[in-house]
């Protein structure tokens, strides 16, 4: 792909396919564009907890989360089986990174799946955070069909390996 042989990416633009379904959406990573899914309700400006969008606007990828040691943006560090995101809007710690067990709601980090396999927390509703705005939205890695998310935009694992390399430190991704 051309965007390996590029400068390093700083700007992610992702929006949704012409005519394809909700949660069907392009990437356009330095001239190069991957498709990729978003939220199974697609985008949106006004996102609610638990609404399944993608929250429009521009989201600094602030650290990431690897399975395995691989070629990431700093800072980066590997999952660990006990790492597990808040999404409790009634918590005081609601849309964070916490360690199980966590009698509050959760989404485990460590997934069987390999979709978590590489984790970019975008920058959505991280400070200020504000309950019930919607938590763990996420870059990562989609099924093979490019399924609908809960939120988060995600591409299939090849495009993934190829693109996390290529990231500059701060990169953004703009969802229009």
């Amino acid at each position: 792909m051309e965007f390996l042989r590029a400068r390093r990416l700083t700007t992610l633009r992702v929006a949704r396919r012409i005519g394809g379904k909700q949660h069907e959406a392009r990437m356009c990573a330095g001239g190069v564009v991957i498709p990729c899914a978003i939220g199974r309700a697609g985008i949106v400006r006004d996102k609610r907890e638990g609404d399944g969008a993608t929250p429009a606007g521009g989201w600094r990828l602030l650290s990431f989360f690897l399975r395995r040691a691989a070629p990431a943006p700093r800072p980066w560090r590997l999952i660990r089986r006990e790492d597990v995101w808040c999404d409790d809007p009634r918590a005081f710690l609601y849309n964070r990174k916490m360690r199980a067990p966590l009698r509050l709601s959760h989404e485990a980090m460590w997934r069987e799946d390999g979709l978590y396999d590489v984790v970019g927390v975008m920058g959505y509703n991280i400070v200020p955070r504000v309950r019930g705005r919607g938590s763990a939205i996420f870059f990562h890695i989609a099924t093979e069909e490019l399924g609908p998310t809960a939120g988060c935009v995600a591409l299939r694992a090849r495009d993934m390996r190829r693109l996390l390399s290529r990231l500059g430190r701060g990169a953004r991704i703009v969802v229009s």
